[in-house]
């Protein structure tokens, strides 16, 4: 093999593994996510990223709660909120994407014939 030939292999050996490495989305997000009444609220999402492991906290109406079940891989995330509203339990289920510009989430309720949520959260200036 050549200096030229070696020259490339090794940067398209680099390239492909820092394409594989997704950023790290640890930190605080911001999104205004739209409720049942048609209304948005302001929710931050705290987010630590341990490779493929994703823990954290999202705001709610009566506080922090944590997220539960996080996985990271590659540009998709997904993760689950437990939280109880007037004596119910609701399992709210959260996939995204990390864009350039955020991420973008899909928001469901486990059981509910809802239609899902969309929005985007951006990384808060610190």
């Amino acid at each position: 093999m050549n200096f030229r030939t070696a020259s490339i292999t090794s940067m398209l050996v680099l390239a492909g593994t820092l394409a594989l490495q997704a950023a790290d989305i640890s930190g605080k997000w911001t999104a205004q996510v739209p409720g049942r009444d048609g209304q948005t609220r302001e929710t931050t999402f705290t987010l630590k990223q341990e490779g493929e492991k994703l823990t954290g906290t999202t705001t709610a109406p009566n506080g922090e709660v944590p997220i539960t079940d996080g996985t990271v891989k590659g540009d998709e995330i997904a993760f689950t909120v437990a939280m109880s509203f007037n004596g119910n339990d609701v399992k709210l289920l959260y996939k995204g994407t990390v864009t350039a510009e955020g991420i973008k989430f899909t928001r469901t309720r486990e059981g509910s014939d809802r239609p899902p949520a969309e929005f985007v959260a951006t990384k808060a200036k610190t």
